[in-house]
């Protein structure tokens, strides 16, 4: 199992843990918003993170996964145009471009689920209006979030079709996601939960934090494992997190409870991004639907580069001289592999997929609880 110090970075008042085999002595310090920092700053110690063991051993596909809350995503798919509005036709054609592009739902699954399975807590009988419009105001965040990451890294694909950049103009496209964060915050005030209200915001400032720390570290050979994490979690861990606290919220659950979801959500999340970052290497472009390496192409620097640079002084020279030799990309590529990156940046992933299950501890056993946990095996499937 790789091992590396522990480190704490500070989200404003919020504390985020970082993966550890050497860590502190163990306290449990929790924030206000649910991410906890399970080290204090006194003795040092050795810890053992528990390896994965897949209970399973038929794959999971994604279909099963979500068969539990299949009638509740298609009620969604249902809404989700109509939450648009019928002012714009070229926003109604953007929406069905994006809307209709193949995409799983994990992340409304994901608040169904913990919906569900936070119910049967509190002895909730049926979903809230408010959990049904919560998973709504996560997918359309989501895919504001796609249309504006399309521009600005000017991706021509996404999930194998023309991105809304390619068929609009980039002006369209930076308006079409522009509304959707609009009418999304306009359905999320109508909530009505202050708590609620305040994690979904601070995800949208996230978003825009995480693509300002990503365009300010392209090609830097001494970023950080730390610093990927937080950028990770600003773009990608955020969202999911706050979107799992905020169905337990609106299932009436414990502090304690809806913490744990947040950490789930977290972890999970994190778990998810390495994973994504680790099939940029080893998947083709068919496969992924854009280019392979594209990352890496442009210098955005993943787990499995940022490991093998730890390996690798060559690969060093090679980033920092942004591939102006021919041949150079593909040389990296070849380092990454060949320095224990991909295996590393496995460990990772499965690090972060554990910490995921050991958050669902505190749910009763469920059809729910078994697919959140199901969505973590689905997750390390992906680089079995």
């Amino acid at each position: 199992m790789w091992s590396m110090s522990c480190a704490r970075v500070g989200l404003n008042q919020r504390v985020f843990e970082l993966p550890s085999c050497r860590v502190k002595k163990r306290s449990l310090w929790r924030s206000r918003s649910g991410v906890c920092c399970l080290f204090s700053p006194t003795q040092n110690v050795s810890v053992q993170m528990p390896s994965f063991n897949p209970i399973t051993t038929k794959p999971i596909s994604v279909s099963s996964l979500l068969e539990v809350v299949a009638d509740d995503l298609h009620r969604l798919n249902t809404n989700l145009k109509s939450l648009i509005g019928a002012e714009n036709p070229v926003l109604i054609s953007a929406a069905e471009q994006i809307f209709g592009a193949g995409g799983k739902r994990l992340r409304p699954a994901l608040v169904f689920l913990v919906s569900r399975a936070t119910a049967q807590l509190t002895g909730l009988k049926e979903l809230t209006v408010e959990h049904q419009r919560l998973a709504e105001i996560i997918e359309m965040i989501h895919t504001a979030s796609l249309i504006h990451d399309d521009v600005i890294d000017d991706s021509e694909l996404r999930r194998g079709k023309q991105t809304i950049h390619q068929m609009y103009g980039t002006k369209v496209a930076v308006l079409a996601g522009d509304f959707m964060f609009a009418q999304s915050s306009w359905f999320l005030a109508n909530l009505e939960n202050l708590e609620v209200i305040k994690l979904i915001s601070q995800v949208i400032k996230d978003f825009a934090s995480g693509e300002i720390k990503q365009a300010s570290s392209f090609f830097n050979v001494d970023l950080t494992l730390e610093d990927y994490l937080l950028k990770s979690y600003y773009k990608t861990a955020s969202l999911i997190a706050s979107s799992t606290k905020a169905a337990a919220i609106f299932s009436s659950s414990s502090p304690t409870i809806c913490n744990e979801m947040y950490d789930y959500g977290k972890n999970l999340g994190l778990s998810f991004q390495v994973v994504d970052d680790i099939l940029d290497f080893t998947q083709s472009a068919e496969q992924l639907g854009k280019p392979a390496a594209s990352d890496l192409r442009k210098g955005n620097l993943t787990a499995p580069v940022i490991f093998a640079l730890q390996e690798e002084s060559k690969l060093r020279e090679i980033i920092d001289s942004e591939f102006m030799e021919e041949g150079s990309l593909e040389k990296a590529i070849e380092l990454v592999h060949s320095c224990g990156g991909i295996k590393k940046a496995q460990d990772l992933a499965k690090e972060k997929g554990n910490l995921a299950m050991q958050n669902l501890q505190c749910l009763p056993q469920s059809e729910f609880k078994t697919a959140l946990e199901n969505m973590v095996r689905y997750n390390l499937e992906r680089i079995d």
